[in-house]
């Protein structure tokens, strides 16, 4: 093919706006990580969310005891909330993220920014997305918290409702029983676990980038390989738990339980736990997520960087 033709064919390319790569990236990254990662969020939520005494012993007990009583599609409970939901959550996030940095960078597309200005975007960018993750989260734990009754227990027996059929039950079931502010428990707790999870998120992310960068001889930096790519966004997804763990399993206890009051009675409720060296009740769950936050965040961040390199025609 001519030169002349090469010239004609990125002259006439459609170049579309940065948000929409971000929105249509974002998407993709965000079904990658439902789809690798939900299992061990169903066992997180049930292991923070469990009453005291506490029905499972550890995660593979509560790995046990789902898949005995429920089989595989129990770990698959309440996929359909983020299936459908994480999506927009992620072309938010990642939207609003290109658009702080875009912020930060002055207009200046070439300018480097610092490992504090990312986190600083990032940080911004997960406060945009607490507003939509709050109403998904919270439906996606109702429904991860339906358990199937013992043998032979009637619901009239058992005081149980009539369990969510979906997401879309849950949510008008949620909406006409309680209105917008039910849909939207624990969003100050969700606040507090997103903007500093999401600092840490994207600061580890570029960071392991920028330490595995190879510069070649002309000193330019050379393209992460796949492995690569997949070590830092595993990475991020490690550093994203570290200064919100608590936080999570408040708002996991906030969203499941309507006993509570308010986010500091739920804390109080917690502390009465954690007497006494209790002390893990802070981390139930935390092995689950630890072992979902590498497989599911590699599969986000690479799906987002190979989804971005095919809108930008590389």
């Amino acid at each position: 093919m001519s030169e002349s033709v090469l010239t004609h064919q990125k002259q006439t390319s459609i170049v579309l706006p940065s948000w929409v790569n971000d929105v249509v990236a974002g998407t993709i990254g965000g079904w990658a990580q439902v789809i690798s990662g939900h299992p061990f969020d169903t066992l997180k939520v049930r292991l923070q969310t469990q009453p005291n005494p506490p029905k499972y012993s550890g995660a593979m007990d509560c790995l046990r005891v789902t898949l005995k009583e429920e089989g595989p599609a129990g770990l698959y409970k309440g996929v359909t909330s983020p299936l459908m939901g994480i999506g927009i959550c992620n072309a938010i996030m990642f939207a609003a993220n290109g658009t702080f940095r875009r912020m930060l960078q002055d207009g200046d597309d070439t300018k480097t920014l610092s490992i504090v200005q990312i986190g600083c975007a990032g940080s911004m960018a997960g406060g945009v997305m607490s507003f939509v993750n709050c109403p998904v989260e919270l439906l996606k734990v109702k429904l991860q918290t339906q358990y199937v009754p013992a043998a032979g227990a009637l619901p009239a027996a058992t005081g149980a409702v009539k369990p969510y059929t979906g997401v879309l039950d849950a949510g008008i079931r949620t909406f006409r029983q309680q209105g917008f502010k039910g849909l939207y428990r624990g969003m100050g707790i969700t606040l507090m676990r997103d903007l500093p999870s999401y600092f840490t998120y994207f600061v580890t992310y570029e960071g392991t980038k920028r330490i595995l960068a190879h510069i070649n001889h002309a000193g330019q930096v050379e393209q992460l390989s796949t492995p690569e790519l997949l070590l830092a966004g595993g990475a991020a997804g490690f550093g994203a738990w570290v200064p919100c763990y608590p936080q999570d399993v408040i708002k996991s206890r906030m969203q499941s339980n309507l006993s509570y009051k308010n986010t500091l009675e739920c804390i109080r409720s917690l502390q009465v736990e954690a007497r006494g060296g209790n002390w893990k009740v802070w981390f139930r769950g935390f092995g689950p997520t630890m072992a979902r936050a590498f497989p599911a965040n590699a599969a986000t961040f690479f799906f987002y960087e190979m989804t971005m390199k095919v809108m930008r025609g590389e």
